[in-house]
């Protein structure tokens, strides 16, 4: 165990320790050393996760029943998931881990929280709401050990698999640490936002209930609202919602992981009273700004008051800022029938047929473009979520779970709207307006239009914001948004879905039904962001990964290293007849649509760049104002040779930062085991970046990035756009926050040249 550090403490710990503690840890740490007021604790780390995968022998098994999971089938997600989580739970903890864990323990003593931190979560792109297990009120060695196996366990939760499928993430390559922390017995407790959720407001909102915060979250109680000014602090509005039942600790099952929350009333005398004092809500709404002052970025926090103290327990970005342009209320709006009112959680207009979900076992009838209306949601609903067109609860507050998730999916959302299961009807037509909060009957064409400008159409920046994608579900949705085109268009989901390896298809004569099933794939792209651009990436499937497709194994061979081996430009060129297939559905498309461009990833060599503008050449796919070729630089090859590369007549780079970091650094990027040195971060892969960024500018090429750093790392997104980068393509859930930080960047830079001017 001398090479795995299993446990680590608080203030041992920082934001820069993401890969060794995940994102719940690393914050914890970075606010204990912060000054804030936090409960003390200690960590399990993700070295411990792993080691305890690699003792077990369970990489192997996780990985067998992963692969052939379609996320989208929901019986067969929660049967691998039951599958998964069984194999951690009944696995023999490793002794040295648990007498590690132990130590720490008898440390700390008393009643601890067990909480999961898995290394994606708490990120300024991903908000993995409720995702992983928290225990609460463990107390003895043998219960917080078995507490910690069930957060790891949980990192397999169906709903924990979908999201990770849905952001193409690698579920083996996801840590999972697990933070211990003294249990605050909350008399109060809730949730902090240092930006006004929904409207954007620069004001501090808190939310608060009687005892534990996971009424807030699950939304079974609507909370008490507060909202506090970020520059003197006056409370401008207090809305008291009576609260006749709170969350608590069965007493006699309290120690136990079995443990559960019951629900026991709330004396009448105090169930209409304010939760918390004028002068806890100051102190609390100061707390909140010098966290957000402290990480200079809006943050959602969870805290919790002990009998005359407030602690605070967990702090993440806020993921999600959106704004949505008031509209002057046509006739037909004013003439519409009002069916029910709400809190505004998510805003934007949706309209569709209502389906009631009032058990999880029923969200496989919720259908694409449905109303979903339940009590509340919970992370089993993610999936109907997402085929969701607008989302409607009885319960909860703007803060939470329906309202966070629906704000991350881009989904209008309406909770708190107390009787929406029983007022409205299945099979009903529904508008829901979730800026407004207001349920309207009918399908009204004047609330729907309004969707076209409903996310920060407010910024505009210079370096050009464009996004990440691959399912041609999420095309429509993401281009409403203010995005200045597809940086990064892959078609590995595309051909996953058409199931067949395109050689196997050609070779039975059914190529053109590979090019055709491709080109509607594409189309979906093109049309719904037309004028703005789509760069197609040519196919980068590994031979490990066409083998998965049907007759893939006739024409795969078994490769040591796919990584490294027959891909990309290589294989084009030396199986040119299976390129034309996708060249001549890139080719249709194009005649009907001029915004698809392409991209060539994985170039090794100068002759291949060459060979492959040839091929596009031949098959009439030729450069002009309406049409680029752009290479992805991923390899140092693309770094030394530069000037060569951009001599062959390509119009722009595209950093991939994942392949980069992988061969700068000569790290696995797929391998756990070094999870901590893969960072694009790294000074090497900076001066990579740099050179990259400031050569292809001087030679008058564009250049973008479509790796996943810019996602993940704000802090790079600011130094690619001093470097001039032209544009940064990062995941959905980053447009907004990515356009602010390039936003503020560029507001500094200018001010830097008017005083060197002046």
């Amino acid at each position: 165990m001398e090479e795995t550090k299993v446990i680590v403490w608080f203030e041992d710990v920082g934001k820069g320790d993401l890969a060794l503690v995940g994102g719940k840890g690393a914050n914890l740490g970075e606010m204990v050393n912060a000054g804030i007021p936090v409960p003390p604790g200690f960590i399990v780390t993700v070295d411990g996760y792993f080691h305890f995968l690699e003792k077990a022998d369970l990489r192997g098994e996780i990985e067998r029943l992963l692969t052939p999971l379609d996320p989208n089938d929901s019986q067969l997600l929660q049967k691998v998931s039951a599958k998964i989580k069984e194999a951690i739970l009944t696995a023999e903890m490793p002794r040295e881990i648990a007498q590690e864990i132990e130590d720490a323990y008898a440390k700390l003593g008393g009643f601890v929280a067990v909480r999961s931190s898995a290394t994606a979560e708490d990120l300024a792109e991903a908000s993995f709401a409720g995702q992983q297990r928290t225990f609460l009120d463990i107390q003895g060695e043998d219960e917080v050990v078995r507490a910690v196996q069930g957060c790891w366990a949980s990192l397999f939760e169906s709903r924990a698999i979908f999201y990770r499928s849905n952001q193409g993430l690698d579920h083996l390559s996801i840590g999972i640490a697990v933070p211990v922390q003294r249990m605050v017995q909350s008399e109060v407790s809730g949730v902090l936002f240092t930006l006004e959720p929904v409207t954007n407001e620069d004001n501090v909102v808190i939310e608060a209930v009687y005892g534990l915060g996971e009424a807030v979250v699950s939304g079974e109680v609507t909370p008490d609202m507060y909202t506090v000014d970020k520059r003197d602090f006056t409370i401008l509005d207090k809305v008291i919602v009576k609260q006749e039942k709170k969350l608590v600790r069965r007493p006699e099952k309290v120690g136990s992981i079995e443990a559960k929350d019951i629900w026991v009333p709330v004396p009448e005398s105090e169930q209409e009273k304010q939760k918390l004092t004028d002068a806890d809500i100051v102190s609390l709404a100061k707390l909140g700004v010098q966290i957000e002052e402290h990480y200079k970025f809006p943050q959602d926090i969870e805290w919790a008051q002990e009998p005359g103290t407030l602690y605070i327990v967990q702090t993440r970005p806020v993921t999600t800022m959106k704004r949505v342009e008031e509209m002057a209320p046509t006739e037909e709006m004013l003439e519409a029938q009002l069916l029910l009112t709400g809190s505004p959680a998510s805003p934007g207009v949706g309209a569709g047929t209502v389906r009631i979900v009032l058990d999880p076992s029923q969200i496989n009838e919720v259908r694409q473009g449905d109303v979903l209306v339940a009590k509340m949601t919970a992370p089993d609903y993610v999936p109907a979520m997402k085929r969701a067109t607008a989302i409607v609860t009885d319960l909860g507050g703007r803060t939470c779970h329906a309202a966070i998730v629906s704000r991350e999916l881009g989904v209008p959302c309406i909770v708190g709207a107390g009787k929406a299961t029983t007022t409205l009807n299945n099979g009903q037509e529904v508008t829901v307006d979730g800026s407004q909060g207001k349920v309207y009957a009918g399908i009204l064409a004047p609330l729907l239009k309004a969707k076209a400008v409903s996310i920060r159409a407010d910024i505009e920046t210079r370096t050009k914001v464009y996004v990440n994608l691959a399912d041609p579900e999420l095309a429509e949705a993401v281009a409403a948004r203010n995005v200045d085109g597809v940086g990064l268009l892959r078609a590995e989901f595309m051909i996953a879905q058409i199931g067949e390896h395109p050689s196997y298809m050609l070779a039975q004569g059914r190529g053109e039904e590979f090019t055709q099933k491709l080109a509607e794939g594409l189309t979906t792209f093109a049309k719904a962001f037309h004028p703005r651009p789509v760069v197609y990436r040519t196919t980068d499937f590994k031979t490990n990964e066409y083998r998965n497709l049907k007759g893939g194994e006739e024409y795969e061979e078994q490769e040591e290293n796919p990584m490294l081996g027959y891909r990309s430009c290589s294989r084009y060129l030396k199986d040119i007849e299976t390129f034309k297939l996708e060249l001549e559905a890139i080719k249709r498309i194009r005649k009907e649509y001029d915004n698809l461009w392409v991209m060539i990833p994985f170039v090794r060599t100068v002759e291949e760049m060459a060979g492959a503008k040839r091929v596009l050449e031949d098959h009439d796919l030729r450069q002009n104002e309406d049409f680029k070729l752009w290479m992805m630089a991923e390899i140092p090859s693309n770094i030394f040779l530069l000037d060569e590369f951009i001599d062959v007549g390509i119009d722009g780079i595209s950093i991939g930062s994942n392949d980069l970091t992988q061969l700068v650094l000569g790290v696995d990027r797929d391998s756990p085991m070094f999870g901590e040195e893969f960072d694009e971060r790294n000074e090497a892969v900076l001066i990579a970046l740099e050179r990259l960024i400031t050569g292809g500018i001087k030679r008058g090429v564009t250049v973008s990035i479509c790796g996943q750093a810019p996602s993940v790392y704000p802090e790079l997104t600011a130094k690619l756009v001093e470097w001039g980068i032209t544009s940064v393509s990062v995941s959905p859930d980053a447009i907004e926050s990515t356009r602010e930080i390039i936003a503020a960047v560029e507001r500094r830079l200018a001010e830097v040249r008017d005083e060197a001017e002046g």
